[in-house]
């Protein structure tokens, strides 16, 4: 008897979404680390910055919205 399996195929596109978000934390990261005194921790600081930058532009959206 032949063996009939099925094979499920999986496809995510979702590249374009990651590419835009790396180049803005990019751009974000410049943005940080341009305006820190150049010390490790500044730097780090800076790029951590550029990790949560839109959730304080969701906040001030938001407060000038509702506001």
């Amino acid at each position: 008897m032949a063996d009939s399996r099925r094979s499920v195929q999986v496809v995510e596109r979702n590249g374009t979404w990651g590419v835009f978000f790396l180049l803005a934390y990019i751009g974000a990261a410049i943005f940080f680390i341009s305006r820190s005194d150049g010390s490790f921790w500044s730097v780090v600081l800076g790029l951590l910055q550029a990790m949560v930058w839109p959730v304080y532009v969701t906040y001030y959206v938001l407060d000038v919205l509702i506001a």
